[in-house]
């Protein structure tokens, strides 16, 4: 069965290419054609790209059950079931041991020893959702044995977006900036561009790292084959 992500969608120029180098770097994981989808602000959707495909495995690239996990997911898998697909849908990315895994080996390759963490990222309405996401940064600063803050690209009060770094320099000499995210984009981008302007401000040392892309193909497959191996053990109960 063909693997097919599915990821929100940005216009931001080079996130098309991320979701296809991870996407295809899963394919070749698994031994499985793969192809890319999109919710919103690229294409193809999940309806035209599961169309060209006897039959799909849906991994949907995002890391919170928000709304797009809870609403758009379903809705986009409902309508390509109404065109014809044959899709299995598995299991997002999570917030689990792999993601910790997976930015536990992006800070020890790229954040400077004794850098303050700050794990960036998007930021969510639903209740729970963000606080899910401070138990995963603390996860990885304990293992990584480092300081550590979360800061959110969107939401109120203080603390949040460009204003949380600020704050996050001025109480640490040294920082490094770790994004929970898949693949470039304009929040992260706005945040990475102010990052000289904080450093020279609060007169901080401060990194960051690239977002995850490739480096979750194992995740995706391992989706991928847990997702294909219920959709078996359906069929054989049916």
């Amino acid at each position: 069965m063909t693997l097919i992500t599915l990821a929100h969608g940005s216009r931001h120029p080079a996130a098309v290419r991320a979701i296809e180098d991870l996407t295809a770097a899963a394919g070749a994981l698994l031994g499985v054609p793969a192809r890319a989808a999109y919710l919103e602000l690229a294409t193809p959707d999940l309806p035209t790209a599961a169309r060209e495909v006897p039959r799909a495995v849906v991994v949907p690239l995002l890391f919170t059950r928000a709304y797009h996990a809870r609403h758009d997911v379903p809705a986009a898998a409902r309508a390509a079931r109404e065109s014809g697909a044959r899709l299995a849908v598995a299991e997002p990315l999570g917030l689990g041991p792999e993601v910790e895994e997976a930015l536990g080996r992006v800070v020890a390759s790229d954040a400077e020893p004794g850098a303050h963490l700050v794990l960036y990222a998007v930021g969510s309405s639903r209740p729970g959702a963000n606080a899910e996401v401070a138990a995963l940064g603390a996860r990885v600063a304990r293992r990584a044995g480092r300081t550590h803050s979360v800061v959110f690209a969107t939401g109120k009060g203080r603390g949040v977006g460009v204003a949380g770094l600020d704050e996050a320099a001025r109480r640490h000499r040294r920082l490094h900036l770790v994004p929970l995210f898949v693949a470039p984009g304009l929040l992260l981008d706005t945040a990475l561009d102010a990052l000289p302007t904080i450093a020279a401000r609060r007169g901080a040392a401060v990194g960051a790292s690239a977002p995850l892309g490739a480096r979750l193909a194992p995740l995706v497959a391992g989706r991928y084959r847990a997702a294909l191996a219920g959709h078996h053990q359906e069929k054989r109960a049916a």
